[in-house]
């Protein structure tokens, strides 16, 4: 087994933990005792925080919805139609019509970058993350 030493993705409090793999497959994490933050410990979220990596249900690729059906597509198509989306609702009812909601699950750092483009591209101050509540 191998063991790669992360950041919890789901506060801001930066907790490490090592997420131990087996056959590139990741199979469980073991807190970091060296880690002042944590010293060892880790809350449930972090127990189970890499549930989510080998899940069956996860997207592999980008979807599209296409004569009412979701399809795959490529990223470059799923961004253009999404940037066109809220560039048509931004035009039609305004910025304050638009609402974004973060992630845990990605580091702090892209969703200091998400609340960015909200705020400076779409003009909104409509943002949220689940991990503050």
């Amino acid at each position: 087994m191998a063991k790669t030493s992360t950041i919890c993705p789901f506060c801001g409090c930066g907790c490490n933990f090592y997420l131990v793999t087996e056959q590139n497959k990741v199979v469980g994490v073991e807190p970091s005792p060296g880690n002042p933050v944590n010293k060892g410990m880790l809350c449930a979220k972090g127990w189970n925080s890499y549930d989510f990596i080998n899940s069956p249900l996860r997207l592999t690729t980008p979807l599209v919805r296409k004569n009412g059906k979701l399809t795959e597509s490529t990223w470059d198509e799923a961004l253009d139609f999404t940037v066109r989306r809220l560039r048509e609702i931004q035009s039609d009812s305004g910025s304050r019509s638009l609402g974004f909601l973060a992630s845990a699950k990605v580091s702090n750092e892209e969703n200091y970058l998400f609340m960015k483009m909200a705020r400076a591209v779409f003009k909104t101050n409509n943002i949220d993350h689940c991990a503050r509540l």
